[in-house]
Formats: structure tokens, sequence, C-alpha cells
């Protein structure tokens, strides 16, 4: 909402219209606006690029991006003569601290962006022009090493990957009842019983990526009241499908994943490394990481047998934690199954239960 704020802002004043503090945003498929505040819009070069800046404003303690400063530089490219028609009216570009692609260099933005960009600005491009639109983010490249863009191949900043106006915290009870309600109208139409799970939209645009054949829920880090919530509403399977980061903690019985709240995922691995009889020598040296994707890489190299060992082990324990954590509140035989990525978004490892699941997401 604040990139297309900024960008429209920007785009109004490369055409000549007076400046406000606020523009109103349109929503894709939906009747109401959100009023976006501006900080400041000017032109540069000459007068043929315009910067609009804004700072959004999700109002969430927990999100990194609060009062994110955005720019938005916007200018205009004549369309040749000899190809008339507009195919793409807008070009955005990945500028400084925006997130691209790993594989491919394009900038992570979702559909959803896109079609708010479109929705706001297609009406003051002018005719025979293409916009042209380099979204910056001052501040991204840093912020962006505090989350997990990395392990879903996004690198150099943040990725704008929002599929909703809403804004909510992965850890308030705004996003664990947006779930709740999106699982009760789930198991309401024509329902088969399975129901992959994923955490954040990172997640979410992995197992679309994946073309999963089932019906997905993002759940934010309530997996485990959620868990419950499938087992009360009859669900038959849950498969849980996420970064090894987040789902190792369901395996040391911490059931909300928000860093905030727990992050023992060292220590889980060196319990389960231990079970496995990982050489002494190793487990000191898998104590002294500070992530997990480091620890793989020192388990691989000492050994990748038994780094595999260890991460299917990891992924049974998941399940076996999970199913108890759910029988602790609800009497119930639905069946728990784990199905787990890296860092290099590679689905790499199942439970005994996600074995049957894992084809689904390759």
């Amino acid at each position: 909402m604040w990139v297309a704020g900024a960008a429209r802002s920007a785009l109004k004043k490369l055409v000549g219209l007076p400046f406000e503090n606020y523009e109103r945003i349109k929503i894709p498929n939906e009747k109401k606006e959100i009023k976006i505040e501006i900080h400041s819009v000017g032109l540069l070069k000459d007068d043929s690029h315009a910067l609009g800046i804004t700072f959004a404003k999700s109002g969430l303690d927990l999100d990194i991006t609060q009062n994110l400063e955005i720019w938005t530089i916007a200018s205009l490219e004549k369309i040749s003569s000899n190809n008339p028609v507009q195919i793409i009216p807008i070009n955005i570009i990945a500028g400084s601290g925006v997130g691209i692609k790993e594989d491919t260099s394009e900038i992570c933005i979702s559909n959803f962006a896109k079609e708010v960009l479109h929705k706001n600005l297609i009406d003051n491009i002018p005719d025979g022009f293409n916009l042209k639109l380099e979204i910056i983010f001052p501040n991204g490249a840093f912020l962006a090493e505090r989350t997990s863009n990395k392990s879903f191949g996004i690198v150099n900043g943040l990725s704008i990957i929002g599929t909703s106006a809403e804004t909510y915290s992965s850890a308030s009870p705004d996003q664990l009842e947006e779930a709740r309600t999106n699982l009760a109208k789930l198991v309401q139409n024509n329902f088969k019983g399975e129901v992959v799970f994923v955490i954040g939209e990172n997640g979410l645009n992995l197992a679309k990526n994946y073309n999963v054949n089932l019906p997905i829920i993002k759940i934010g880090n309530w997996i485990g009241p959620l868990l419950v919530d499938a087992a009360i509403k009859k669900v038959k399977t849950v498969i849980l499908f996420g970064y090894h980061g987040k789902l190792i903690k369901l395996a040391g019985g911490i059931f909300h994943t928000h860093n905030h709240l727990a992050d023992a995922r060292i220590e889980i691995l060196v319990y389960l490394a231990v079970q496995e009889k990982v050489p002494h020598e190793i487990i000191v040296e898998l104590s002294q990481l500070d992530n997990l994707e480091d620890a793989l890489l020192l388990l691989e190299r000492f050994n990748k047998f038994l780094a595999d060992k260890l991460f299917k082990s990891l992924s049974n324990t998941i399940e076996k934690r999970s199913f108890s954590y759910v029988n602790r509140y609800v009497k119930t035989d639905m069946e728990i199954a784990s199905v787990i990525f890296d860092r290099k978004r590679k689905v790499r490892w199942a439970g005994i239960n996600g074995n049957k699941y894992i084809s689904n997401f390759q």
C-alpha cells in the first residue's frame, strides 16, 4: 500500500498534478480505499523523473518494516511507433534494498502487489507512454538480514509479497483468527480431509510455485492452536510445510514459533544429535553456531549420510511432538505430516507421515 502511495504521488508530480500529503489507494476487487500519508515528492534529472517518499505505518510493534522508508522513482518511456501496443504499461524495477529472486534476478513482488500498483497508477500514465517505476528501500538490505529471505532464494533486500491490504504480525491474535476463519471456510466446501499449513508469505509463495494440488492455509506462527483447531474440525491430515529453521521448534515442544517468544533451534538440534550418536566433537561445534543452516552445512561437510539421517529424525520428531501436543487438548487420531525445505528452497526431508506427501512438493 505504501509503495503504491509513494508511486502514485511521484507519477502525479511527473505529469504536472499538484502535490497532496496523502494518497487514497484503491484495493483490487474491493470498494474501500486506504489513505496513505506521503512524506515528500520532487522532480529529478531535469524534471524527467520524480521521487516520491513515504514511511510504512503498519502499526505492528513486532513488524520490522514498521516506519520503513520507501522511495519510488517514476519516469515515462515513449512507446515506439514500431510497437504501438502497450504490452507492459508499468515496468517495475528493483532498486537498492528491494529483494530479487536469486535464480532469475527478477524483483520479488507478488501478483497482488502488481495489481495494486496497476490499479492506482494506470489512469495517470499519459497516452503513448509506459511508466518505469524504480522501488527503493534505503534500509532494506540491512533489515533483510533479520528475516528468512535468503532461505527462500530472495537476496539483496526485502520482498514485496503481500497478498492482501491488511497487515498482521505473524505473532498477532488477528493472524490466528484469520487462519481459523480460513480453515472453517475450507472444511465446509467439498473438503477431502487434507490441508497444508504454511508459515508466512514466503512459505506460501513456495508452496504455490510447486502447484501443490492440496488446499493451503497460511498460519503465521500459531502452529499449536491451529493444529488443535484442525483436530476439533475433524480434519484427517495436516501437512506442515516449512523451512527447517521454523519447524525445528516443534521438535522441541515450542508451538508458537515467533522468535520473540522462544528460540532454541541449535539446542534442539544438539539434543537430536546426541540421540543419533553424532560424535562429541561435532556436537561441541554445533553448540557454538548461531543458526540452523550453518549447522546443516557443518554436518554435511562431516558426513552427508549422517546429516541426512539427523534431519529425517528431526522430521519424525516434529510429527510425534505435534501429535502429542494436540492430544493434550483434544483426543484425536488426526495425522500430522512434516515436509521440510532448506535455505535454497529445495524440499529435502519428510517424516514418516510426510513421505506420503513429499511428491506433491517436487
